[in-house]
């Protein structure tokens, strides 16, 4: 078209053609939504489907709500039936979905009181909302939930939609349908309910929270009352059933107990993930694909028991998290020592003091800031620190009579003198940072943060782990990968999320300290323990043994372990994470070995191998046992001969003419300085 052309289009006209082009894209969308509700509708003569979550091999796992039972609409009481039909929609077979008069008075009540808004929704208009939609008040629900209801009442007929909405609706204590309430708080199928137990638990349905009849049984027992007055004025009963009715006894048993405690963690965890994003939902066919293995997932709950089983203290808590490191996929997770009995899922919810397991950031910055695992910290016997009560001198319970260490033998060694020293060298800055970019946030900015000081949860700590056996990706925790609706249509992907935090050579030189840990420091009970393959891991404890953790990780696997009380106390005289939570670990660790195996670790190829001395990190002469250290461009190398061992004679004249040249060195110095 020419410009010319162009100026001739008037604004009338342009304003016409956008406008005929939103109503023809808001008349494509309208379409594609009513035709894909109206053939979930269709398929709900065959009864509604539950949303089921499926185990990381695409298994069928378990359902979102495994407290609804559904039974046919003739085993269902005709009390309840009239009872429901009576408080909720007495016009029920006379309206098309929609109630004009109902939401006419609705409305005129909102606009006079100011006490509420004041609903008008039908039965059906109920399950519209139930079946496909969230319980967000807004307009924009309220046209859907309508137009829904109008689809159900041409697709389906009343009997059909009153046997969905009565095995569908809500009736507190986490239970669906007048089947499951009737079994869990009478103890007798929906079929053989009197009178007044049709009306406690029809009148359940308007507020089920105001009146669960466990929690508020005088309040529940008054709206039943007005549930047999309605039905006594709808003609569905006589004034003589009504007052006999009222004064009737209903016996209601105990607060349910969980269904199934067997992966109850896991489960209600995976259930939350769904709610953030669906709300209240119980779409009809969905699948949800979780990473969870459940096989995984026994052995870390018999890990978990039978740690605080052999414990043998009465309260005692533990979580345990299972991720694979390179992927963030959640394989298992426990919360608490048994989910029947405690639900609260301390592995995410729970925020505690790490301890020693904070350390090992530390020790990165260090390293990131141009140290290497054997450039050495002293002044370890003399260290003291001005905290705002004073001088405070950290603890160390293994303290030996050294005055200064390399950074791994302090790490091997849980040195709290060191790690203190080391932080006051690299700065807090630095380690907030890293702390915050691995996901372990809000750490506070004082002395003893190094110490492990800040609150973290089982699950952020393990995840921030995961830094090391990927040699320097974050990777970002996922129990959902994917969701499907009813149509096997995608509605929702997680994505595996990795990021850089670290350079592979710092990681690999922190991993190979980490690994030293199980091989001979503080974690070296694992190895006695039969852990086997190459693994690393630290252990932490806190003040008076109030929380014992070990973090640690193979190739395959990163696995943290907190054990504690709800309200901070100590666990026991000397129940370090050594001894109280890397059990659990290990125990752990061997069972899911054959499922999850383990490989060597891959150092860098930038990475500069030199075999020093096992004790002294020193280069090593004749008879010193070896291993090999690992360094970065940068990184200062050792050139002092090993002073342990004897060596050969070429080594020790050597060694003394370093020793000579040391000392004549250190005298200059001294006279110019």
């Amino acid at each position: 078209m020419r410009l010319a052309d162009l100026r001739g289009i008037s604004i009338r006209q342009w304003a016409l053609a956008v406008v005929a082009g939103a109503v023809i894209a808001g008349l494509a969308v309208t379409t594609v939504w009513t035709v894909r509700h109206g053939v979930a509708i269709a398929r709900l003569n065959r009864g509604v489907g539950d949303t089921a979550f499926l185990d990381a091999d695409g298994r069928p796992w378990f359902r979102l709500d495994e407290q609804r039972r559904d039974v046919p609409f003739a085993e269902i009481s005709t009390y309840f039936k009239d009872a429901v039909i009576a408080v909720e929609d007495h016009r029920f077979y006379l309206h098309p979905g929609i109630d004009p008069i109902g939401l006419g008075r609705a409305v005129l009540n909102n606009v006079r009181s100011d006490a509420g808004m004041q609903g008008g929704s039908t039965i059906t208009q109920q399950l519209a909302r139930t079946l496909f939609l969230s319980n967000n008040r807004t307009y924009g629900r309220k046209v859907k939930e309508a137009a829904l209801a109008v689809m159900l009442e041409i697709l389906l007929s009343k009997r059909e939609i009153l046997e969905l909405y009565m095995n569908r609706v809500y009736l507190s204590g986490g239970i669906y349908g007048v089947e499951s309430m009737s079994r869990r708080m009478l103890g007798k199928p929906a079929s053989a309910l009197s009178l007044a137990e049709a009306a406690l638990i029809a009148g359940i349905i308007r507020a089920p929270a105001s009146y669960s009849p466990w929690a508020h049984f005088d309040a529940t027992r008054r709206r039943g009352q007005v549930v047999l007055q309605r039905m006594r004025e709808e003609g569905k009963i006589t004034l003589a059933q009504e007052q006999e009715a009222r004064t009737a006894q209903v016996r209601v048993q105990p607060v349910p107990a969980v269904a199934s405690a067997r992966h109850g963690y896991a489960k209600e965890y995976l259930r939350q993930q769904f709610r953030n994003v669906y709300g209240d939902d119980n779409p009809p066919d969905w699948k949800v694909q979780t990473t969870f293995v459940p096989e995984i997932q026994d052995m870390a709950e018999s890990a978990v028991k039978g740690g605080l089983r052999r414990l043998g203290i009465e309260g005692l808590q533990a979580a345990l998290v299972a991720m694979d490191p390179q992927t963030g996929d959640l394989l298992a997770m426990v919360g608490g020592s048994d989910f029947a009995v405690t639900s609260f899922n301390r592995a995410v919810r729970s925020r505690r003091q790490p301890g020693s397991a904070f350390k090992p950031f530390v020790y990165a910055v260090a390293l990131e800031q141009g140290l290497s695992p054997v450039s050495t910290i002293g002044g370890l016997k003399s260290v003291s620190v001005a905290g705002s009560q004073g001088a405070w001198i950290p603890n160390d319970e293994q303290a030996g009579d050294q005055d200064e260490l390399t950074l791994r033998e302090a790490l091997i060694e849980s040195s709290n003198a060191a790690a203190v020293l080391l932080q006051q060298r690299v700065g807090s800055a630095p380690v907030l940072r890293l702390a915050r970019d691995l996901g372990v946030d809000n750490q506070p900015d004082v002395p003893s943060l190094a110490l492990g000081s800040g609150l973290v949860s089982p699950l952020d700590l393990t995840a921030a782990y995961a830094v090391f056996p990927t040699l320097g990706y974050r990777v970002r925790p996922r129990g959902v990968v994917s969701v499907l609706d009813g149509s096997d249509a995608q509605v929702l992907r997680v994505h595996v999320e990795r990021e850089r935090i670290l350079s592979p050579e710092v990681s690999f030189q922190m991993l190979t300290m980490l690994q030293d840990v199980v091989d001979r420091g503080t974690g070296s009970s694992a190895r006695r323990l039969g852990v086997k393959g190459p693994v690393g891991g630290k252990t932490g404890s806190t003040n008076d043994y109030r929380d014992a953790w070990f973090v640690g990780f193979s190739s395959s696997m990163v696995v943290g372990v907190w054990v504690g009380f709800d309200q901070p106390n100590r666990i026991r005289a000397g129940g370090s994470g050594a001894r109280v939570a890397l059990p659990i670990w290990s125990d752990f660790m061997k069972r899911v070995a054959s499922r999850r195996p383990a490989v060597a670790f891959e150092p860098p190829p930038d990475l500069q191998p030199e075999e020093l001395c096992l004790l002294s990190h020193q280069r090593p002469v004749e008879g010193c046992p070896t291993y090999v250290e690992y360094f970065k461009d940068g990184d200062d190398h050792p050139s002092r001969l090993c002073p342990l061992h004897e060596g050969n004679l070429k080594q020790q004249v050597q060694r003394s003419l370093q020793g000579f040249f040391g000392a004549l060195t250190r005298g200059l110095g001294g006279i110019f300085r």
